[in-house]
């Protein structure tokens, strides 16, 4: 009963859901496809009112899908009689992200191939001959090839799935009139996060203990097992006090009371007066204050810092920025984390200072020939390697995902670019049908000359 929705809603536990949608699918399977379906829409409509939606749409969103193929490459389909063709080239969290494009009037087609990092050939395919926009990856190489099967199938915007777009050649997006979008400010204290975790895991030896286990191999307590560093109390070094790197910085100097010294071309002034405010925080409670200092050069970071964290984006100028000389210059016991760009770091090089500091760590959530590692960099017990996950959390991921639809609807719908890319939330947090009529970040605006929405 439509009536009840709201009472039901309040009180549906994550399991009862899981359940109905095995029932809906055991109905439909047994004949009863119309008692399913409503079934379906019924329990779809009170979710719409719970958090486990984020969690659960999938399974909805393949219910309600129509499964079908793209000159052979397998698709889903919604919204099949959107005015609009919009090519998804990999399942995406959540489901506000659908419901914008959707709301848009778009025909939503996202990509079941197999493969994990797509083919351009098979994107072509995808893109076929009539597509009006794309959102992709930031493991494929969107340039002159794309954008021209794009422009031809009459393609007027693509949005990348990620704040960096270094995958994409946005001067070959510019020659042929198309919007290229991005998703800021929604993965600072994410990355944040696992830059720090990965800080700790290696200063504390965290992996190498966690394999030690389940191997077997504990016995008993040692005063020697697996002994790593103290962080409280030493300094900590971030090339680039960008959002992510100040972020790092605060949760680093405000939980292990760690000085700060920093380069980055800009001083980040903000993050200087934070931390010296702490500071006297700290002294009037009778402690020692945290210092924070900015430094002219990299090598005066890796000479000072017992750990270092790298934040800054990847140019020709910071290509190889942390090589065989500059690892030198660091401390033998100091710990390097990189949740930045994996060329930033010659890895060829950290894999030969690892074999040889074996006191030195590392934690690296990307690296220089992604999805490979250099040879050797998988035997070392003191590097902590994960794949790539700094931006995975649910919030972010999901929110990554309702950027980047905006991105593409909006520009589909003629709506102004935001004025505010830092400023996101409005994006993120609003009802959907309250969203902001603009594209939040449109990283090429400028250059076609698209308006702005009006001051927010």
């Amino acid at each position: 009963n439509d009536s009840n929705h709201t009472h039901v809603a309040s009180r549906l536990h994550p399991r009862s859901v899981a359940l109905v949608i095995s029932l809906g699918r055991t109905v439909r399977y047994k004949g009863g496809l119309e008692m399913s379906q409503a079934l379906i829409r019924a329990t779809a409509s009170w979710l719409k009112q719970l958090e486990t939606t984020r969690v659960l749409s999938t399974s909805f969103r393949s219910l309600y899908a129509t499964q079908t193929s793209v000159h052979g490459v397998p698709v889903e389909v919604h919204n099949e009689s959107g005015k609009f063709r919009v090519v998804v080239t990999k399942e995406l969290p959540g489901d506000r992200w659908l419901q914008i494009l959707q709301q848009a009037g778009c025909r939503v087609e996202v990509s079941k191939h197999h493969d994990t990092i797509l083919s351009n050939a098979t994107i072509k395919k995808l893109i076929g001959q009539k597509c009006d926009g794309v959102i992709g990856q930031l493991t494929e190489d969107w340039g002159a090839e794309l954008f021209e099967a794009l422009r031809s199938a009459g393609g007027k915007a693509y949005s990348n799935y990620a704040v960096g777009y270094n995958n994409v050649k946005v001067e070959e997006a510019t020659k042929r009139k198309i919007p290229v979008g991005n998703t800021p400010g929604v993965l600072t204290e994410t990355t944040a996060e696992l830059a720090a975790a990965l800080t700790l895991a290696a200063a504390r030896r965290v992996p190498e203990a966690d394999v030690f286990m389940r191997a077997g191999k504990y016995k008993g307590w040692l005063p020697t097992l697996f002994v790593g560093q103290l962080l409280q109390n030493k300094t900590v070094g971030i090339i680039g006090a960008g959002r992510i790197g100040a972020a790092y910085a605060r949760m680093m100097v405000e939980g292990h009371k760690m000085n700060l010294v920093y380069y980055d071309p800009y001083p980040n002034k903000k993050l200087e007066q934070y931390i010296k405010q702490y500071g006297e925080l700290l002294r009037h409670n009778g402690e020692p204050p945290v210092v924070v200092k900015r430094v002219e050069s990299i090598e005066e970071v890796l000479r000072e810092a017992d750990v270092v964290s790298l934040h800054c984006n990847l140019d020709k100028a910071t290509h190889h920025l942390i090589n065989k000389e500059r690892l030198a210059l660091m401390k033998p016991t100091a710990v390097l984390i990189n949740a930045a760009r994996g060329p930033v770091i010659d890895e060829a090089a950290l894999v030969a200072h690892l074999k040889a500091n074996p006191e030195f760590r590392c934690g690296l959530d990307v690296f220089e020939d992604e999805p490979a590692m250099k040879p050797g960099l998988a035997e070392q017990p003191n590097a902590v390697i994960v794949p790539h996950i700094a931006s995975a959390s649910m919030w972010t991921r999901a929110g990554m995902a309702t950027l980047a639809a905006a991105n593409v609807a909006g520009v589909l719908q003629g709506f102004p670019v935001w004025p505010k890319p830092d400023n996101i939330l409005p994006f993120i947090e609003k009802p959907v049908a309250s969203v902001p009529h603009a594209a939040p970040s449109i990283v090429n605006a400028k250059d076609l000359g698209l308006p702005l929405a009006a001051d927010v």
